[in-house]
Formats: C-alpha cells, structure tokens, sequence
C-alpha cells in the first residue's frame, strides 16, 4: 500500500512538472506528501499500539463500554470554600463527567449553605443533558490519606484526582481521558515529576526532581494526583494493600501521598505514567508545596518508599501525550 501511494506520488509530481508549475507545484507535492505519510501512520497504528502496551486487555465488550464510558471526580479539599466554589462551577460542565465526590476532612460538616450553592451550581451547569451527581466523602479523621480512600459506591472506573486550587480546561481533561481509556492500567496526568539517583550518597538514595528537572532533561517517573486519571482499584489497593507504615508516615507528615500513589502504581504495573500536555491555572497560592524544604522531604519519602517496598519501582519515561490539533508539527 505505501509502494502504490510512492508511485502515484511520483506521478502527480511528473504530472505537475510537464504543466510546468513551479512555486504552487511544489505546494502541492508537500500536501501530496503529508498525506502519504499520514496514511502510512494510520496503517502502522494498529500494531504500533499494540507494541506499546496501550491496549486494553479485556474482552472487546469491556473495551468497548470504556470508551463510550464517563469519569469521576475525587477533589480534595481544605477550609478554601471560594476556591471549591469555583472549581466545582467549572469541571460539572465537562462533558464526560459523571460524579463529583468532595473529599471532607475539616472536622465541622459541610455548611447547609455550602452544600446547597453546590447543588445548585451541579443542578444549573451539568454537560451534555447528563445529571452529574455531586457527594460530600465524610472523614472524621484529618489525613491525606482520605483522598485515596475506596469509595464503595463508585459507579465509573476512571477517576480523575484534583486539588481544589488547580484548573484545567475541560478540553484538556477530555484529552487526558481519552489518553487513560487506551491505557487504563496506568496513571495519567498533568504535572510530572522524576526521581534521580543521588550519586554523592551512593546508588540506593535517590532524590526528588521538581518541575525545572523534567523541563531540562524531558524525562518523569511520576505525575501527581493533584490532577491525574487513574482506575478505580488502586483506590481498593491504596486502603486494604498500601503497607499501613506508609499511610501513617503520610498522616503525621502531612505529605507525600502523591508519590506513595506512584509507587503502587508503578509496582502493580512495571510500566511508567504518561503526561498529558495542558495548560494549569493556579487559583490559590498557599498549599504544603509552597512551604520551605519541600524538595527536601519530598526526597525523605522516596527514600522511605524505597525502604518499604524493597525497590523502585518507578519507571521514567519521556512519551508525553498532545493534542495534534493544536500543534503545527508533531
């Protein structure tokens, strides 16, 4: 198939030579090109991406209802009502969206006033004719562990994790979706990070890369739940399987639950996360990653997970996942 596209390309290339059209000509070949290229991708695409693991595994009416499928929300939340306020009016328009389930661990109940502006904001704004339903998660303890807590009465198995003080298009939230239901197995997200080997210490310590450490080296090991997609069961293996040392070092520390989630992850799979490009706004400026040493603990809870789990089993990666519509070259 790609010899029979060559050779009619050549002969519309000898074809607009004997009219003798030069600049437009060759404008012409270019499109000629691009969509021989084009072609041949979408020839190449079935096994491509069978041999990069991004398939489903089940049977194909399983594969099937995931890709017609919707996603739910588990947003964390503290003491900021203006910024759920906000989040929570603009994710219910998403179109896929099928729950929103409010993660409280403040230890008043949420106001009668607070819960009746949400529902009314759900009721107003829900996407597509579809109803989203809107649940406050009680916890009557205060730990970051609750955002990880198996919610029994989840009826999607994506699940998209986010903080109350980022947003995403919902655009962008489409695509990451639609990056996770190719690889349901794995974690996909927005913000990466990458852990490195700290080789002043020796082989077996490691240390925590930020932001400007992926953006120079274009390598992550890890996206955070602070905006990621990832299946339902981990949040059954995060509560019942996750080591109970792990979860208390994350309460008293009141960190680090992020990359615990990596870790179980990438342990269960041995394959890494894939980073969706989007674009963040930020609406609050005061959460646990604008303390002083962050990066500093940040790299004791590798070292501790490490400890823990008798490995890394953190995989870096460089694929990062676009939208080619709005790139001009990919």
């Amino acid at each position: 198939m790609v010899r029979g596209s060559s050779a009619v390309n050549r002969r519309a290339v000898h074809k607009l030579r004997q009219l003798g059209i030069s600049t437009v000509g060759s404008v012409k070949i270019k499109i000629l090109l691009c969509c021989c290229i084009t072609l041949t991708l979408l020839v190449l695409a079935g096994p491509a991406s069978s041999f990069m693991g991004w398939t489903n595994h089940g049977n194909s009416s399983d594969r099937l209802s995931s890709l017609r499928g919707r996603y739910a929300i588990v947003m964390n939340t503290w003491k900021r009502y203006d910024l759920l306020k906000q989040s929570i009016s603009h994710y219910v328009s998403c179109p896929r969206l099928d729950s929103i389930h409010i993660v409280w661990s403040e230890p008043e109940l949420p106001s009668k006033s607070l819960k009746s502006f949400l529902n009314h904001i759900v009721q107003s704004n829900s996407g597509n004719g579809h109803q989203v339903e809107l649940k406050f998660d009680i916890n009557m303890e205060d730990s970051l562990n609750n955002r990880f807590k198996e919610i029994k009465d989840l009826k999607t198995d994506a699940v998209f994790s986010i903080d109350d003080d980022v947003i995403f298009p919902c655009s962008s939230v489409e695509l990451a979706f639609s990056v996770w239901q190719s690889a349901p197995d794995t974690m996909v997200g927005f913000v990466p990070r990458m852990h490195w080997v700290d080789e002043s210490k020796g082989k077996d310590h490691y240390i925590y890369g930020g932001w400007w450490s992926v953006w120079w080296t274009g390598t992550y090991s890890m996206v955070l739940s602070k905006a990621a997609f990832f299946h339902k069961k981990y949040l059954n293996l995060y509560t019942n399987e996750m080591p109970a040392s792990i979860r208390e070092y994350i309460t008293s520390n009141r960190n680090c639950e992020d990359i615990a989630m990596s870790f179980l992850i990438a342990n269960a799979t041995g394959a890494p996360p894939i980073w969706v490009k989007g674009k963040i706004f930020e609406i609050g400026s005061t959460g646990i990653s604008s303390l002083g040493s962050h990066s500093e603990r940040r790299t004791q809870c590798i070292n501790r997970f490490v400890t823990e789990f008798g490995r890394v089993p953190l995989v870096p990666t460089s694929v990062k996942a676009v939208d080619s519509r709005s790139v001009w070259f990919w």
